[in-house]
């Protein structure tokens, strides 16, 4: 899982709530880090894999860019999954070589690798589960702007500086604050370890308060977009729109299933740390509620990257393709109308789901019902309903 307490089991001068969940069961905790973890990495790579049956994905999408949106989901996924990796290698590490732990708990040995391994493989973890947090964050501004118009491809480039700076500086500077003066020897009490909770909790508070304030302005927005195309509000365009609301929510609520049980766990903790003696008997219900919640961490947290995959794409078959195969399309005689038919369709899918494509200049009258249509797209990106629902509705899609 990923909880700030990892950098804490690094310290040979651990809290007393720290070595509580340290302590208690921790070949079974392991061993539930690495069967979730499996899990979520075989159904994620499953998920992403190119499918012999995608249908609309696989029409038109070789050879155009795609939108920012859509590869900012990309990286969510991928952070997860390198996240995943760590906290893998890092229970199957645990579970082997159970003397890890208890020569990291000498002040004065000489044996380094057992502390380096640790922190290594805590910051791995919290670097990129950070970084997921910051492209959500990205994802959501970035909804925002398309809808508004304001954002484009070459935004990606902004969010990748803002991501990837922000998660490594706040990771080094909350590790460095934590193991002031030295790992071997961090400062006791909990002040020393406030800013590296911070670091750490912070990119997490803000996905669960400033995204749902961004997606309800989107949906609100995407309103009144939908509204604007063709002056009237008709049961498809309510149905699209409430369609990308509940888009938003599964992200929303998979965020909130995978990371709610940290921010309980994590008030539990600091609320025993603040007791004089934490074994006393009437604390038994919070040792035991802190408990509970570090074993649900440990299965949530690893299974985030595939959840994500199923609100963002849905379930996407077993079917994997393992090679690419080119058919040979046979020469039929057709008729020329039907030639241009065909051709016109091919073109309407990468026309609504791309941006900068080239109108006719006889049909500038749809551009703003275009643009529309291809913010819309760029929101919908792996939801196939919704794409066809834009197909159909649009007045390019009408015109012909």
């Amino acid at each position: 899982m990923a909880s700030p307490r990892l950098e804490t089991f690094c310290c040979p001068n651990r809290d007393p709530a720290t070595q509580l969940v340290l302590d208690y069961q921790p070949t079974v905790f392991g061993s539930l880090c690495i069967g979730s973890g499996l899990v979520s990495l075989i159904l994620t790579i499953i998920q992403l894999l190119p499918k012999t049956n995608q249908g609309y994905r696989k029409h038109g999408r070789s050879t155009l860019p795609k939108p920012s949106s859509s590869r900012i989901l990309l990286l969510v996924v991928v952070c997860d999954l390198l996240g995943c990796l760590g906290v893998i290698l890092r229970s199957t590490i645990w579970i082997s070589s159970p003397s890890l732990i208890s020569n990291m708990s000498l002040q004065n040995t000489t044996d380094v690798w057992p502390t380096a391994f640790c922190v290594g493989s805590a910051m791995w973890i919290q670097l990129f589960y950070s970084a997921s947090f910051w492209w959500l964050f990205c994802y959501a501004v970035d909804a925002y702007l398309v809808i508004k118009r304001s954002a484009g491809i070459s935004t990606i480039v902004l969010y990748h500086m803002m991501t990837w700076g922000l998660a490594i500086l706040l990771c080094v500077e909350g590790v460095a604050m934590l193991y002031y003066p030295s790992v071997s020897n961090c400062e006791e009490g909990l002040e020393h370890a406030v800013p590296h909770y911070i670091t750490t909790y912070a990119p997490l508070l803000l996905v669960m308060i400033a995204n749902p304030i961004l997606f309800r302005r989107t949906v609100l927005a995407v309103a009144t977009l939908l509204k604007g195309r063709q002056g009237i509000y008709t049961e498809n365009e309510r149905r699209l729109g409430t369609e990308i609301q509940i888009r938003f929510f599964k992200i929303m609520l998979v965020f909130m299933i995978c990371w709610l049980s940290n921010i309980i766990n994590e008030s539990l903790l600091f609320y025993l740390e603040m007791q004089p003696n934490i074994n006393e008997d009437h604390l038994k219900n919070v040792r035991n509620a802190a408990l509970i919640t570090w074993f649900i961490m440990g299965i949530l947290n690893p299974m985030q990257g595939f959840l994500f995959t199923l609100a963002f794409y849905g379930w996407t078959g077993w079917s994997i393709r393992l090679r690419s195969q080119q058919k040979e399309i046979p020469w039929e005689p057709v008729s020329s109308s039907s030639a241009v038919e065909s051709a016109r369709n091919g073109m309407i899918g990468s026309f609504l789901n791309y941006p900068g494509y080239i109108q006719d200049p006889n049909k500038s009258e749809m551009g703003n019902s275009n643009q529309t249509d291809e913010a819309l797209s760029m929101l919908s990106e792996g939801n196939g309903s919704i794409s066809q629902r834009i197909t159909r509705n649009s007045p390019i899609y009408q015109g012909w």
